[in-house]
């Protein structure tokens, strides 16, 4: 591989470098002159900023982090397909409060995957009124809002391989949740977080 220098050769940003901002992308977003709904996520958790960009630097005009989920009763997981519909949820009538009716998607150096966890986050946004432009078919069904899928897996494994279900599921038997009860889980939560909105 031939050594970097020599007088053309410009040393890329150190943000770049680090892997940790796309400056061409950014400018695309900045460009747009609409405030940007950015979506982070962790090995645990998931957060979601609403962003203006202004002269002197990033300005955030609400926020919301998944680790929040608890105080509404949340015990499922903190970065799966429902946890992330709820902080979208939360992160949308956040915008609207702080007057903001229409943003832009920035998920920065993380790929897009249609009906993925950071999607779901868009959804829920959605759902809250927030105008995102995203086309509807790469948005998650409603069952996998709901954890649907992780209720069905762990019926099966329940019955099939109960030590397997007890091992993948671990994290929610030790906060109390079957998994298998997911789903009407998430209506509990939602309906919380609903009911704080409409009393504000």
């Amino acid at each position: 591989m031939p050594a970097r220098g020599g007088p053309r050769y410009r040393v890329p940003f150190r943000r770049r470098r680090e892997g940790l901002t796309n400056y061409y992308k950014r400018r695309k977003l900045i460009l747009s002159g609409k405030p940007r709904l950015v979506v982070r996520k962790s090995n645990r958790y998931l957060v979601a900023q609403l962003m203006a960009a202004e002269p002197r630097g990033d300005v955030t005009l609400a926020y919301c982090h998944s680790r929040e989920l608890e105080k509404y009763g949340w015990r499922g997981g903190t970065k799966n397909t429902p946890a992330a519909y709820l902080v979208g949820l939360l992160i949308g009538y956040r915008a609207l409060r702080a007057g903001v009716e229409e943003a832009i998607l920035d998920i920065g150096l993380h790929r897009f995957t249609r009906g993925g966890v950071l999607t779901a986050v868009v959804k829920g946004a959605l759902d809250a009124g927030l105008k995102i432009p995203i086309g509807s078919g790469v948005l998650p069904p409603d069952y996998r809002i709901r954890g649907e899928h992780v209720a069905s897996y762990a019926r099966m494994l329940k019955d099939k391989e109960p030590d397997l279900y007890r091992s993948r599921f671990s994290k929610y038997l030790e906060r109390g949740l079957p998994p298998e009860e997911l789903p009407e889980h998430f209506e509990e939560v939602k309906k919380a977080i609903l009911e704080e909105i409409r009393s504000s």
